[in-house]
């Protein structure tokens, strides 16, 4: 497609062209359509013996295949009725950003351009939002697992010396602490860094799935006098089951008193600091010394779009920044502008994922956000409303954000855990919505998370009444 002649480039503009206008056809119908529909074998079957092209062919016929293929088959997650998992809805202005971004193809893993600049306001504004210092450092990654991982790796190197990145962390000996509720990316992370998955210590919860301060405190008098080295304590602000948040002002108190780097995994309920109603329960997050958090769940940008900010510049500088004779770095010319985005993570070459966030936060601007957490968490109430008005329903946790974990509960079912399971494949595989499940006290529970921009009350109420109709066609065919 190099070296185009004119009359190719208006081939290329009109297919361009059309593209685009199909592309937000799809967009503004989406909650017209299915949440979701099962590939038929036949597309996944294509794409598993599609033969490696040897020869070029036209657009035209990629784009078709595209749009028979793929488009129809995506997991659904800008539908209104989408509501298994914490993914953001996505919007047009965002697919536009990325286009442009790849338009102009930056690396952003430093030199001197303004799309460098860009990320540097983005980070700036997050640590504003968030209530970190205005010269804090960070890095805009694929999602809150990487985010994580460099809190994490950042957190062990300051903590333990700098030594470690020559010697290894073999012999230090170092614990960390999360409450049972936290991610699973939390646990991974220790694993890349080297630490392994049992220097991860699961701290009990309480009946409000928050993260119980005296069993930490046990935990950590018990490590010491085995002589293992505490060195971090990750709160969560947002479980992934059920919404709830660790007591996050509590734990900053301890951390510091312990002498502890405190890490937040804010994943999508950190945005919450925006709404003014849902600020409170978020407060000691401004405390910590590390957050991650994800730009592509409640704002909204198209995937991926993760962050990690760190309150001490230094120290994730300290944590990444390597010395290479083919990347040094000058005081003009396009190997100036230090530090470089390369010195605070792993990666060298970077996207310009700044450009989608930035037009995120100028488009909807923090009270616009602010709006829409408060808006998911007001159609969840209702939800939970819902559920406690119907006898066959039963709530199974409280409903602290967005996330509504219930349970259909009717009599002489012999099996409640595999019921409610076939019955979210059912309302999947119909179209109609798509919650998912999780296990809480050990019980199979249907959950939906609200995050979508789009979703209303009205959305909820059809999830729950094509539930209810799938129940009782159930209970007739038993």
């Amino acid at each position: 497609m190099a070296g185009l002649d004119p009359a190719q480039w208006d081939e290329i503009r009109a297919l361009g062209h059309r593209m685009l206008d199909e592309m937000f056809d799809n967009i503004s119908a989406v909650a017209q359509g299915p949440v979701w529909q099962p590939p038929p074998d036949a597309v996944r079957q294509h794409f598993a013996q599609a033969p490696l092209p040897k020869e070029g062919r036209p657009l035209e016929g990629i784009y078709a295949e595209f749009a028979e293929s793929v488009r129809p088959y995506a997991v659904g997650n800008r539908h209104p009725r989408f509501m298994g998992w914490v993914h953001g809805g996505g919007t047009a202005q965002g697919m536009l950003a990325d286009m442009m971004a790849a338009g102009l193809n930056a690396n952003l893993g430093g030199r001197n351009h303004v799309p460098v600049d860009v990320e540097r306001m983005v980070i700036r504004w997050a640590a504003e939002m968030f209530g970190f210092p205005v010269d804090a450092s960070g890095l805009l990654v694929t999602g809150s697992s990487m985010a994580n991982f460099i809190a994490v790796v950042t957190a062990s190197r300051a903590m333990a010396g700098r030594e470690i990145r020559q010697n290894g962390v073999a012999g230090q000996n170092l614990v960390g602490y999360a409450a049972e509720t936290a991610h699973g990316c939390v646990a991974r992370a220790f694993d890349m860094a080297g630490l392994g998955t049992q220097a991860l210590r699961r701290v009990p919860v309480d009946a409000d799935y928050r993260m119980d301060l005296s069993a930490l405190r046990a935990m950590l008098a018990a490590d010491r006098a085995q002589g293992l080295k505490p060195f971090v304590v990750v709160g969560t602000a947002g479980t992934v089951d059920t919404g709830s948040s660790d007591p996050l002002d509590q734990l900053a108190d301890l951390a510091q008193a312990e002498g502890l780097w405190f890490h937040v995994d804010g994943a999508f309920g950190a945005l919450a600091r925006l709404s003014p109603i849902h600020a409170p329960a978020l407060r000691g997050m401004e405390r910590a010394d590390s957050l991650a958090f994800d730009f592509h769940k409640w704002a909204q940008v198209p995937y991926d779009a993760g962050c990690v900010l760190v309150r001490d510049p230094a120290l994730q500088a300290a944590a990444f920044a390597q010395t290479l004779d083919y990347l040094s770095r000058e005081d003009r010319g396009l190997a100036a502008s230090a530090p470089w985005f390369c010195d605070l993570g792993p990666d060298l070459s970077r996207g310009f994922r700044a450009l989608k966030v930035w037009f995120a936060l100028e488009g909807f601007g923090t009270q616009g956000l602010g709006q829409v957490v408060a808006r998911c968490c007001e159609v969840a109430q209702h939800l939970a409303q819902r559920i406690g008005r119907t006898p066959s329903l039963r709530l199974m946790a409280p409903v602290a954000l967005n996330i509504v974990c219930f349970r259909v509960d009717v009599p002489g079912a012999d099996d409640l855990d595999t019921l409610n399971a076939e019955l979210v494949k059912d309302l999947q595989e119909s179209g109609i919505a798509a919650p998912s499940t999780t296990r809480l006290g050990g019980k199979l529970v249907i959950r939906a998370a609200i995050v979508n921009h789009r979703t209303t009350e009205r959305d909820v109420d059809i999830m729950l009444d094509a539930l209810l109709a799938l129940v009782e066609r159930r209970l007739v065919l038993s």
